[in-house]
């Protein structure tokens, strides 16, 4: 009989909102958080329910503001970066350099808020604080050559981001971009990660950071934070449909921008044997429950292969570990370790399981189903957010999961018999992030991973988004505007010589790095 769990000590949501009243007074309130823009906490906006993917219990939910008030703080925005652009890069340099080491003082709280606001498990609430601490200040170390010779842009960078990496991805950009001149907007994701973007602009601001946060839906402030003139550069990560919106409009006006977008990331399988690399690397990609840009929710496997892949595959997705993230048998237990715990909300687990059951309606095969008999959960508690691993084989040319990222712990495999096959299966969604291909021999690699339509490719190791030095793109319809990573990512974000070309896929032209 499996042992009874309760909340590990200290952990609850209420326990997280205390310890964020007692951090920063200025930017919580006892029931709500501000919006922070013309260098000061605003309590304005509608404050919208929310509900931790969790348990279902009330969170903080996001305060909306409308379009009219959404513009006047682009417009201070732009007095703060007219100011900040000219101060010298070491002042600049020191006050990112007391942000990070204020995050990192308060890095256990930011991951708690991150494991309340969006489900991540401990370990990987932790990772992606620390991965915008050390990323930021690989950059602080050494900006200056990357600045040689570039200026910051005419105006504010405005980042719209999806909820899944508060973080390593938007925070670490807007430090990143700060650090180079630009006075930085965000928009707090829709679907959770209020609270942490509060805190973390809560002590980003007391360093003198020009950061403005705001909320709302996309719809009512796109017109502010991507149409208006004084926009100088727009950064987006999300959907296709989203994505395209902003693409037309950034297009049309002329203006700078990255725009990261969904791919279906695969994973091909081709003349392969070392099965045992293979087994060890499979639950790594379920980490999260695969809700990131660089997951591989696809396999593409040579039909003869097929055998020796599920004797690889199955008995890995087996010891998959899903549950509460902060249940615990004893109360001062350590965090559980987990790959995943929920996915962002119930209606998207709903989704993804209507998907499942369509595609099994329609023909595909499913191969593994885990239960929720399998899975850590508080006595009682909604379990509506979770959705346990499936692996599903040959999914109709008609669901969404043949074509498209499930951003859940759904893997689907399609079988095929020749190379063309391969690379027509691989290339399915029109352009990806990432893509890996397992294959014995080093010259099949070499001769078919240029035809794999994704910006980074492995040869049988997974690919990531990469920090530091590491450069990051799509191709295809899975990125628009200019690449970053490294000393692109400075590139994005500040002019260099008249007419130069940055690396990127534009309208125009596509440049590599």
């Amino acid at each position: 009989m499996a042992p009874t769990l309760t909340l590990k000590t200290g952990t609850s949501w209420p326990d997280a909102w205390q310890r964020c009243l007692a951090v920063a007074p200025e930017a919580f309130r006892d029931d709500r958080v501000l919006n922070l823009w013309n260098s000061a906490w605003q309590e304005d906006g509608r404050v919208m329910p929310a509900v931790s993917p969790v348990d279902g219990s009330p969170i903080a939910g996001p305060p909306r503001l409308d379009g009219t008030t959404a513009h006047r703080a682009v417009c201070a925005a732009l007095d703060q970066h007219r100011a900040w652009r000219h101060l010298p890069l070491e002042e600049r340099r020191a006050r990112v350099a007391a942000t990070l080491d204020a995050l990192a003082e308060h890095r256990r709280l930011l991951a708690l808020l991150l494991v309340w606001e969006i489900g991540k498990p401990w370990r990987l609430a932790q990772a992606d604080v620390d991965r915008a601490i050390d990323g930021v200040r690989w950059y602080v170390d050494g900006i200056e050559p990357m600045l040689a010779g570039r200026t910051p842009l005419d105006g504010p960078v405005s980042n719209i981001a999806s909820w899944n990496y508060p973080m390593s991805v938007l925070v670490h950009a807007m430090l990143v971009q700060a650090l180079a001149g630009n006075a930085v907007i965000a928009k707090t994701p829709t679907d959770g990660g209020v609270a942490c973007l509060t805190l973390a602009c809560a002590l980003a601001a007391r360093e003198g950071i020009p950061v403005t946060l705001v909320s709302g839906s996309g719809g009512e402030l796109s017109q502010a934070l991507v149409r208006a003139p004084e926009i100088g550069c727009v950064s987006f990560v999300g959907g296709r449909d989203t994505g395209a919106a902003v693409a037309t409009a950034v297009t049309d006006l002329g203006k700078r921008h990255v725009l990261e977008q969904e791919g279906l990331n695969t994973w091909g399988i081709w003349n392969h044997s070392d099965w045992d690399t293979l087994t060890a690397v499979i639950p790594r990609l379920f980490d999260y429950g695969k809700q990131r840009c660089t997951a591989y929710p696809r396999f593409v496997v040579q039909r003869h292969l097929f055998d020796a892949f599920l004797a690889a595959y199955l008995p890995a997705v087996r010891t998959l570990r899903v549950g509460h993230p902060l249940a615990v048998e004893q109360r001062d237990d350590p965090y559980p370790e987990l790959d995943f715990g929920p996915v962002i909300n119930a209606a998207k687990a709903k989704e993804l399981r209507d998907q499942v059951a369509e595609a099994i309606e329609r023909g595909a095969v499913p191969l593994h189903r885990a239960t929720p008999d399998d899975a850590r959960f508080l006595p009682g508690q909604d379990t509506s957010a979770y959705v346990q691993p499936v692996t599903l084989l040959n999914p109709p040319s008609s669901s969404p999961l043949h074509h498209a990222e499930p951003f859940g712990p759904v893997d689907t495999i399609v079988l095929v018999d020749t190379e063309a096959e391969l690379l027509a299966a691989m290339n399915a969604s029109n352009g990806a992030l990432v893509a890996t291909l397992s294959t014995d021999d080093r010259a099949t690699y070499d001769r078919l991973a240029p035809h794999i339509r994704a910006f980074k490719v492995g040869h049988g190791a997974p690919r990531s988004r990469g920090d530091r030095h590491e450069l990051f793109g799509g191709l295809g319809a899975s990125w628009r505007g200019a690449f970053v990573g490294g000393d692109l990512l400075v590139r994005a974000v500040t002019r260099g010589p008249q007419g130069e070309r940055l690396p990127g896929n534009f309208p125009e032209y596509q440049l590599l790095p």
